[in-house]
């Protein structure tokens, strides 16, 4: 994933920007970056964070750069943002989101005129760069983002910074949140709607799926309005979304404790407390807890003190390392209990079956997993959070596989019913490998109804492969 954050102001926006770009380092691990504009033109900064904070590298950049307009980018993957010189004029231009068909984009773009791309390591191409040489099609910028919308396969949300001001675009079906927020001399722009409340902002509005503004210090104009279609992405509330922020009105830290309080509605398990698998299992821990009147206890608790990040790294043995010398066990709340574990999701299963045998270990009598969400039988189309390179990366797509003698996709869907015996048979499988004393995933229809809005607007595509 990705996080960005704009500033336009009356006075020199660094404080603003650095602190609100810093809000959004849940989002990525390994690239940030700020771009200004003031006197002296545009000045920009880029570093590695996957080993240290946003906030410790660009201390130095915070004291140097000066302007009273800017954007930030927090990015798991391309740096950004990029400075750009075209017919449109200089810019700097950040994105949130996903291109499925580069090639064919680059193929088209050489055919057309377009003379090179710089390659990042691996051979791969700079998603945002990409994003920019096809805005530069157009005859204006807002022009040029309804092309680049158009003919990218996936999604993308845009900022795109001017002398004059910021050009602010959500997503052509919404799947990512961009809102602005309002003090008395600034105006900004935001994935998360919590990173500008501390800077003084209060909420302002959020852009419709499709929207296209022009943000500057004196307030917001809309240069082409909403879509009707929205799909915007589930994982929001379930996972990537910080608690504090909240996206088309929805909290994330009170769905997730709808959440919670759902799976429990439907449990009759046995047990002598419930805990979140921290973070993100946090908050459906405490809904699960305060419906089932379980107590809620901290098994362990996670050391981060000094460990790398390890959201989204490369390696993903040194990922399940990470995460699991972060974990220190408090004896008295694992010993001879029956423990109900809650997670937002299961992917590969390696973490948690890790985590498992770790409560084992430290004496835990039964451990029962309970997930926030349906079986993941897709890869993810649209939005960068998740690095698997094949479906079998999945374990309910491993299991499927190995009850039915394939990997085709067309024995999938019947494994999204929980009413089916095939769904079940999937789910005893997943239990019996990773070694829980008993295994519940969240229903489709519950995990949506603890967000409290019509299904039609979340994209569930992951869950049951449905597109639109």
């Amino acid at each position: 994933m990705s996080g960005f954050f704009g500033v336009a102001s009356k006075k020199d926006c660094i404080f603003d920007l650095f602190f609100g770009t810093d809000y959004h380092s849940h989002l990525g691990t390994r690239r940030g970056g700020m771009a200004v504009y003031g006197e002296g033109g545009f000045n920009r900064a880029i570093h590695n964070i996957e080993n240290s904070p946003f906030r410790t590298k660009f201390e130095r950049d915070f004291d140097e750069m000066k302007g009273n307009i800017g954007i930030g980018c927090i990015s798991d993957n391309e740096p950004q943002p990029l400075l750009v010189r075209s017919h449109l004029g200089n810019f700097a231009i950040a994105t949130v989101g996903r291109i499925n068909n580069i090639d064919e984009l680059v193929k088209k773009a050489f055919s057309e005129g377009t003379t090179h791309f710089l390659e990042m390591s691996g051979g791969s191409i700079n998603a945002t760069e990409l994003t920019a040489a096809l805005i530069n099609r157009g005859a204006t910028i807002p022009e040029g983002i309804r092309y680049a919308q158009s003919m990218i396969d996936g999604s993308m949300s845009i900022l795109i910074l001017v002398p004059n001001g910021i050009y602010c675009a959500r997503d052509k079906f919404g799947r990512t949140p961009v809102v602005i927020g309002k003090k008395s001399d600034s105006y900004c722009v935001a994935f998360e709607s919590f990173s500008y409340l501390n800077l003084g902002y209060s909420h302002l509005k959020e852009l419709g799926p499709g929207e296209i503004d022009f943000m500057t210090a004196d307030g917001v104009e809309v240069l082409s309005p909403a879509l009707d279609k929205m799909k915007i992405c589930t994982f929001l509330w379930i996972y990537y979304g910080y608690p504090a922020s909240s996206y088309e009105g929805i909290n994330v830290e009170k769905m997730r404790y709808n959440c919670g309080a759902l799976l429990a509605k439907r449990d009759t398990v046995e047990a002598d407390s419930v805990a979140g698998l921290p973070d993100s299992g946090t908050a459906h821990a405490v809904g699960y807890a305060n419906y089932s009147k379980l107590p809620l206890t901290r098994p362990f608790v996670k050391y981060t003190h000094t460990w790398p990040r390890s959201f989204m790294p490369q390696n993903q043995k040194r990922r399940d390392l990470i995460a699991h010398m972060k974990l220190i066990p408090i004896d008295e709340m694992i010993r001879n209990k029956r423990l109900v574990l809650i997670d937002d999701s299961l992917v590969r299963g390696t973490q948690m079956h890790g985590t498992a045998n770790f409560l084992y270990t430290n004496g835990a009598k039964e451990v029962h997993i309970r997930l926030a969400c349906p079986p993941l039988l897709y890869g993810c189309p649209y939005l960068n959070f998740s690095r698997s390179n094949s479906s079998l990366e999945l374990i309910a797509r491993r299991k499927i596989a190995e009850l039915e003698g394939s990997d085709d996709e067309r024995f999938v869907q019947k494994y999204s019913d929980p009413d089916s015996p095939e769904y079940e048979a999937m789910v005893e499988k997943i239990r019996s490998e990773l070694k829980f004393t008993s295994l519940k995933y969240h229903r489709l229809d519950d995990m949506l109804t603890a967000t409290g809005a019509s299904p039609c607007k979340f994209c569930t595509y992951c869950w049951n492969g449905k597109k639109d």
